[in-house]
């Protein structure tokens, strides 16, 4: 692989997701695609027109075991890293950015952190480019504030999973152990619910997106709760359950 700079860079972004995908299974590192782009690719051909929108920016979890690595792989593929941010963060979180295109990739270290932490690098595996639905669909739904572009990325992955194909007890058992969590998640479910009926799609996928709504809000209502869960429920929202997300510089 060219080095340097801007070195051999796809101006198409999904080329250039594809083409790092490739250098990334070539190296067989635990590192995998999430964010749009990946929700994207995940849907495939049954991605509904109505859900199609730009993507800017490309978005990794990598292990922690990895993590040099896959610097080592965004130098070589051309990218400029965030010095500054990555000194300060990378043990968790890496910057790298597209020059040329002035695009920027972010790699999550070991976990997902933004709203809520998320134990992704278990599931780097499941899948040889992206995670599976279940963790994409978390890196949305964990969002306190969602915005229309979240809110689509959503809808069209949850419109385009297959039945039976979204591992909701996987998100159960992530929410049964921390409240904030799951009422993060439960808060964006009644959101979802309540965008539904506005959405530009035929009456199919909207019952396809309200079977895959219930069937999460069933799983996280049911599931047992821990301790640690029953514990933070008590004290509610009279204490902030989440965190605010960290605003980065994008200047190099």
């Amino acid at each position: 692989m060219t080095t340097g700079p801007g070195a051999a860079i796809e101006p198409d972004l999904e080329a250039e997701a594809r083409r790092l995908l490739a250098a990334i299974s070539e190296r067989g590192l635990s590192m995998r695609l999430i964010g749009g782009m990946a929700i994207k690719m995940v849907a495939g051909d049954r991605l509904d027109p109505a859900f199609e929108r730009p993507i800017q920016d490309l978005d990794f979890v990598v292990s922690k075991r990895d993590r040099k690595d896959a610097q080592e792989l965004l130098r070589a593929a051309g990218y400029v890293g965030h010095e500054q941010f990555n000194a300060l963060n990378g043990a968790r979180r890496l910057l790298y950015f597209d020059l040329a295109n002035d695009r920027q990739v972010d790699v999550f270290v070991g976990s997902f952190q933004m709203c809520h932490a998320l134990p992704l690098a278990e599931r780097l595996d499941a899948r040889d480019d992206t995670l599976p639905s279940a963790d994409l669909v978390m890196t949305k739904l964990q969002i306190v504030e969602l915005n229309t572009k979240d809110r689509g990325d959503l809808f069209a992955l949850l419109g385009s999973v297959r039945p039976g194909e979204l591992e909701v007890d996987r998100i159960a058992s992530l929410a049964a152990d921390d409240w904030g969590l799951h009422h993060t998640f439960e808060l964006n479910l009644g959101r979802l619910r309540e965008g539904l009926a506005e959405l530009p799609v035929d009456a199919d996928r909207k019952a396809a997106i309200l079977t895959q709504l219930d069937a999460i809000d069933e799983a996280i209502r049911d599931v047992p709760k821990t301790r640690r869960w029953k514990v933070r429920a008590r004290i509610g929202e009279r204490k902030r359950w989440y965190d605010e997300p960290e605003e980065v510089d994008r200047e190099v």
